[in-house]
């Protein structure tokens, strides 16, 4: 049975923005932090959902905060690289979500809306760790999707089918 849903963030906009000027610093030819990718990790660590990069493209246009599309693609690629944030195949989509001090979690993804649920599950880890430790295979990381329906269109299509009776 999988444990808490997880919901709060982990990291504050200013713990990301730290240890994003620490990677941009250690390159070996260091790069400039800007303020438009200041005001971007702001946005993406004041909360906490999985998103696109069309996603946030349009979320930022429509809080106003004037990015560019090809900052949106670059900054995200660093994210990732940074260890900040973590891309993740979410059916066709490719998502990304919080890495960087966020406990390793497994997802519910509904078919029909989109939702996507994060749940812990000890258990998994547990049975991962033995399948590694039985291969003699060294885990970098593991990413475990479920497809289905959530509860909310279950409720749908059951009211639809029995609308359809009538």
């Amino acid at each position: 049975m999988a444990e808490a849903l997880l919901q709060r963030p982990w990291q504050t906009p200013e713990s990301a923005e730290a240890r994003f000027r620490e990677y941009l610093a250690s390159r070996p030819k260091p790069l400039r932090f800007t303020e438009a990718q200041r005001r971007m990790i702001h946005f993406i660590f004041s909360r906490h959902n999985h998103f696109d990069a069309e996603q946030l493209c349009s979320e930022l246009d429509r809080a106003n905060l004037d990015i560019s599309r090809a900052t949106v693609y670059r900054t995200l690629n660093k994210l990732v690289n940074a260890g900040l944030l973590r891309r993740v195949q979410l059916g066709s989509r490719v998502a990304y979500e919080h890495d960087y001090g966020y406990p390793q979690h497994e997802h519910l993804v509904c078919d029909t809306c989109g939702k996507v649920i994060e749940f812990q599950a000890p258990q998994l880890e547990s049975l991962y760790e033995a399948f590694c430790r039985q291969h003699g295979f060294q885990p970098s990381r593991h990413s475990l999707v479920v497809r289905g329906l959530c509860a909310d269109c279950i409720r749908s299509c059951s009211t639809k089918r029995r609308l359809d009776f009538i």
